[in-house]
């Protein structure tokens, strides 16, 4: 049953109104010629030709004085006015218009016109009930303080209720819904990017028999019919790299990946990404791509690729500098670990209260240093490169230096925003890596990569030099659209039951 209040009733009592008046106050459709931006951007025209326009929207101010009423109606491009005279529509619209309220959706049909006030407005002969809202909106107070000043109060400020209810968060937020088409115009971007470049794009499975691509903790389902224990993915990496084998030389998907892990302002258990993988190309030539797609995108949302973000500016301009983990640690934590001992090392994570879980690894002590003291300096945007071969079993190892491996990972604003290899090809050695992995898991560390023994028979049958790339697509618009956390980037984010 509804929830009833005072006003929840007034409109109810109006909307039997409505229907003793022979009025659907729930049409099937209204035609619309023209939204607000082309009515205002072609004004002149249309005054000129007394054009005939139809265009609906939701009434956000309404002002009804006798057998006139002023009304501003809100479409997804802007807002304009509406004036209905008695005298120019239907003695039945007009009742229509006596029953309308803030939050109806309204259809009209008119010519264009500038009121004597020298506002520019449509001057309705047709006035259509297109949808009846029964549950006001939150509405912003205004009264004046001692001091003369207008203040506002009592608005959809909650944070909590506007990612509960995004509906009426879009509806009376402009700058809310300008994210979101942002987001679409950077995930537009990025599409038209990768296939200019040749890639083809491809859907893998998010019911998975086993989870990996990343370390990470899944969610776990049942296939009831099948009797299966299923994971809900964590990344598709090892479905792309599938393809590749199969012939598929350039891939991408962007997909919903799921982790059940903690939630803070740039973590998700459910969350968006965009892995893409090119045959014949190394690490190096993601890069490239990699930076490419962030300067477009960034262009795509704003213009341009000098943008405040996180209240730091950032150029996204190709190409973006490069430092080694090694060079980023004597940077920034003035230690040369390349040269140091193992006791050494133990005693800078000591130094520095790190806590490391499971079993204790040369090169998961430099990352613990790295994470610890250059992540939080890396603005960038940079590239990180060149990472200690524990820091996962996918990539390929370094062509020099025996104890790293060829992955990078790019920095903004001091957040990781993706993860790149080149791709581990040899079979027996990928074989090998993931039996450790298996094997640490067992010693306690929290996420390690599961044996998949379908992904080992895929690339003992012949897996070429690849390079591949993994993007949080979330993270990467809450910095193009300078928004403090990721429930802000996504529509309906995930909240704890009321």
């Amino acid at each position: 049953m509804i929830d009833r209040n005072d006003q929840v009733d007034a409109r109810i009592a109006k909307l039997d109104k409505l229907r003793e008046l022979g009025v659907n106050p729930y049409p099937h459709h209204f035609s619309v010629s023209f939204d607000s931006k082309y009515l205002i951007d072609n004004k002149d025209q249309l005054l000129a030709a007394e054009t005939v326009v139809r265009w609906a929207g939701r009434v956000v101010r309404y002002n009804r004085k006798g057998k006139m009423c002023f009304m501003h109606l809100k479409d997804r491009t802007g807002k304009m006015q509406v004036v209905v005279m008695s005298s120019n529509v239907p003695e039945s619209d007009y009742e229509v218009v006596k029953l309308t309220d803030l939050g109806d959706w309204i259809g009209v049909e008119g010519t264009c016109m500038v009121t004597q006030a020298g506002e520019y407005s449509v001057r309705a002969t047709k006035f259509v009930m297109l949808s009846k809202a029964v549950r006001p909106l939150p509405t912003p107070k205004e009264k004046i303080d001692e001091q003369g000043n207008k203040v506002v109060f009592d608005e959809f400020a909650s944070v909590e209720l506007r990612y509960r209810q995004r509906y009426l968060d879009l509806t009376l937020n402009d700058d809310v819904r300008e994210v979101f088409y942002k987001r679409s115009r950077i995930v537009q971007a990025i599409r038209e990017y990768l296939l200019e470049q040749k890639y083809l794009e491809v859907e893998t499975p998010t019911l998975q028999p086993i989870y990996g691509g990343a370390n990470a903790r899944p969610f776990t389902t049942h296939h009831n019919a099948q009797g299966m224990t299923l994971y809900l993915r964590v990344a598709n990496e090892l479905y792309l790299k599938r393809c590749i084998v199969g012939g598929l030389d350039r891939v991408f998907e962007f997909t919903k990946n799921f982790r059940n892990e903690g939630m803070d302002r740039t973590h998700s258990p459910e969350f968006s990404a965009l892995e893409f993988y090119e045959a014949f190309a190394d690490y190096n030539d993601m890069m490239r791509h990699f930076e490419n797609i962030w300067e477009r995108a960034c262009i795509a949302a704003n213009g341009t690729t000098e943008i405040e973000t996180q209240g730091k500016q950032v150029s996204f301009k190709a190409p973006w500098p490069r430092l080694t983990v090694y060079q980023a640690i004597e940077k920034f934590a003035g230690l040369q670990v390349e040269s140091m001992s193992d006791d050494e090392i133990k005693s800078e994570i000591a130094k520095r209260h790190i806590e490391m879980k499971g079993e204790w690894l040369r090169g998961r002590a430099i990352l613990s240093i790295f994470e610890h003291d250059c992540e939080p300096n890396l603005t960038g945007p940079i590239f990180i490169t060149d990472f200690p071969k524990e820091s996962t079993p996918l990539c390929k190892g370094h062509r020099t230096k025996p104890e790293l491996i060829e992955q990078f990972e790019p920095y903004v604003v001091g957040w990781e925003v993706g993860n790149a290899y080149t791709e581990l090809n040899d079979p027996l050695l990928q074989r090998e890596l993931l039996e450790e992995q298996v094997s640490r898991g067992r010693g306690g560390e929290d996420e390690t990569h599961p044996m998949d023994e379908s992904f080992l028979h895929s690339i003992e049958c012949g897996l070429p030099p690849t390079g591949g790339v993994g993007i949080g697509v979330d993270r990467m618009i809450m910095i193009l659209t300078n928004q403090p956390t990721i429930r802000d980037v996504q529509l309906f984010p995930l909240m704890k039951p009321e």
